[in-house]
């Protein structure tokens, strides 16, 4: 299979470090996930019911919209599709916003997303990675652990919450964190759509 590497983008080796406010430090104790929004009843679960989850494993494109692009990275995680059997969500959802830790906030970041797109193998809540020839390893906390989504190649990355927190499910399109500044609601990498 061969790359595709998007307009603008240059390949890297590495996974480089890009973030904003502190990095969350993970206690089992008091970590949550809430799945909220267009839903019959919003529910709150513990990590080891998130981590209960069946899980998937996926080789997944990461593009950022600073430029870089890192191929052939593999994922272990709980695909998000997973998360739906956990609450009955309205046919009339075709929305999402992924929420996660901003300076202490549990909501504090977001990114939204169209959730038909998100329903493969590709649209992870990643807790550990690989690359070609190494070793299983956990997620770092500056990378998003204890769960980080990661979206499928036809986004760009910073759609991809670290220190997942909720899913709110939304009618109708609405900006997260970085779309509120003046970024891309849809972000496609292909279509070079980096900001409004």
């Amino acid at each position: 299979m061969v790359n595709e590497l998007p307009p603008g983008q240059f390949e890297t080796d590495s996974w480089p470090i890009l973030h904003q406010g502190d990095i969350y430090k993970f206690d089992e104790e008091t970590w949550s996930f809430k799945l909220f929004g267009e839903v019959k009843e919003e529910r709150t679960v513990t990590y080891q019911q998130i981590m209960s989850l069946p899980k998937a494993i996926s080789t997944i494109d990461m593009h950022c919209v600073t430029t870089w692009s890192k191929f052939g990275t593999t994922f272990e995680g709980i695909p998000l599709r997973e998360l739906l059997t956990l609450v009955d969500v309205s046919k009339e959802a075709k929305y999402i916003k992924i929420y996660g830790y901003y300076n202490g906030d549990p909501y504090g970041y977001s990114a939204n997303l169209p959730l038909d797109d998100l329903l493969g193998n590709d649209a992870l809540f990643v807790f550990r990675w690989k690359e070609e020839g190494q070793d299983w390893r956990d997620i770092s906390p500056k990378h998003g652990y204890p769960l980080r989504f990661i979206p499928p190649a036809s986004f760009y990355l910073w759609k991809g919450t670290k220190w997942a927190t909720g899913i709110e499910f939304m009618t109708e399109d609405s900006a997260g964190f970085w779309e509120e500044l003046g970024y891309s609601m849809t972000a496609n990498p292909f279509k070079e759509e980096r900001y409004r």
